[in-house]
């Protein structure tokens, strides 16, 4: 069925308004932790967000990196940051399975707790803390053929940003 001219003015009346982050992170402030443990992969991991919060326009003064000894640690500095003012946090580190359930008790604490300080600050925390079965599964992660996970990172914390900035003016109006 073919819809009139006199309909399709009205659909486009009522339409919703279809919201999304931008990725110009010129007039934002993000931070960075990075956990230490497992170095090699999470070095690669700040290299990539902070390559590409320099391509997605985020000044170099307006990052903040901040490194701990563990992924148990971040959530602290974390929630430090976002207290200094930040719009969004980055978290990065790597915790391999061993041969104990440490692994599981390591990843379920940094991920709940940056899920809670997420709805408790109402600001975006992105989970870049890889969790992987081996060494070789976090390498394919910085750079390798399952893409670079500190750049997404990266994206996401710009993307998410503006989204909720945007989101403020809209209730504003």
């Amino acid at each position: 069925m073919k819809r009139s001219s006199q309909q399709k003015q009205n659909d486009s009346k009522v339409s919703s308004r279809a919201l999304r982050g931008e990725l110009d992170g010129s007039k934002l402030k993000v931070g960075i932790v990075t956990a230490r443990f497992n170095s090699e992969i999470t070095s690669r991991l700040e290299e990539g967000a902070l390559r590409k919060l320099a391509e997605l326009k985020v000044a170099a003064k307006s990052v903040t990196v901040v490194s701990v000894p563990g992924a148990v640690e971040i959530t602290t500095a974390t929630k430090a940051l976002l207290k200094s003012g930040v719009d969004a946090v980055i978290t990065l580190g790597c915790v391999i399975r061993g041969e104990t359930t440490h692994y599981e008790m390591v990843c379920t604490a940094v991920e709940r707790g940056c899920t809670h300080l997420q709805l408790e600050t109402g600001k975006p925390i992105v989970f870049g803390v890889l969790t992987t079965e081996n060494l070789d599964q976090a390498m394919a992660r910085v750079g390798g053929h399952h893409g670079h996970k500190g750049e997404e990172a990266a994206e996401a914390a710009v993307e998410m940003a503006n989204l909720l900035k945007a989101i403020k003016k809209t209730k504003k109006k």
